[in-house]
């Protein structure tokens, strides 16, 4: 359903993201992993036409995401790290305007809208401006955003940013019912329990390549790393904080 092809991204002589094949089949939940800078963010923005590659394609059900944008976006939703909401719109209103860039109107929007509402614990606030909304809620908003016109991909970087305890897990049997039901999801995270438990397949990222990917038995085999867990897989490959560094850490 996703499909990356020779995807790269340069700013000048700085290569944020360097020549990376996936692919991710309808039905996955599929991690993203990399330390900061690593390009996993570019990559997500790449994926849902925010930003353009410099060179390679990215498909959505076999649309080119750039070259027919309309097609491929209106089969995905987006949730990015940072809420962005305008302000003096309430959040119904903020809902059905994600709604109509989807072309979507009438009464099944509405009952999906007030479904979405309902879920996250912001029915109350259906009519209040947005700019009265915390961090937390505007993130539950952003999300609702992006489910409310039934996309079947769903991207998400860091999903978790913001939420209580109750949003958290709503979101991850959300997006897991999601899958199950024949959807796909590319999710980005730096929460390794995260990852572990919700993702089918984990790629990790560093330095704009992917170092591995595959599932934990494949991570463990292809790092030779038996009974490591996530994260120190991921410090493996992306180079950790070696033992000496730690002590001299201890000892200053």
């Amino acid at each position: 359903m996703i499909q990356l092809a020779g995807l790269t991204k340069r700013y000048g002589q700085f290569v944020a993201v360097d020549n990376i094949d996936l692919r991710v089949p309808r039905g996955e939940l599929f991690g993203l992993l990399g330390p900061n800078g690593a390009g996993k963010t570019t990559t997500m923005r790449m994926i849902a036409g925010i930003l353009r590659p410099t060179d390679g394609t990215v498909t959505i059900g076999g649309i080119d995401v750039h070259r027919h944008p309309a097609g491929a976006k209106a089969r995905l939703g987006f949730i990015p790290d940072r809420p962005f909401v305008y302000d003096k719109l309430t959040g119904g209103e903020f809902l059905r305007f994600a709604a109509a860039l989807y072309g979507q109107q009438g009464p099944a929007v509405e009952r999906r809208i007030d479904e979405l509402l309902e879920q996250f614990d912001l029915a109350g606030w259906k009519h209040e401006l947005t700019e009265s909304y915390s961090h937390g809620m505007r993130q539950k908003l952003i999300i609702s955003g992006a489910l409310v016109h039934r996309p079947e991909v769903i991207v998400v970087d860091e999903p978790m940013v913001g939420l209580d305890p109750k949003s958290a897990r709503l979101l991850k049997d959300l997006l897991r019912q999601f899958v199950s039901r024949g959807g796909t999801v590319l999710l980005s995270t730096h929460t390794m329990e995260v990852a572990e438990a919700m993702c089918d397949r984990i790629a990790i990222v560093h330095r704009g390549r992917i170092a591995a990917h595959g599932t934990m038995p494949e991570l463990r085999q292809q790092t030779a790393s038996e009974q490591m867990g996530l994260e120190d897989l991921f410090l493996k490959l992306t180079g950790g904080l070696e033992e000496r560094a730690l002590d001299s850490l201890l000892e200053s």
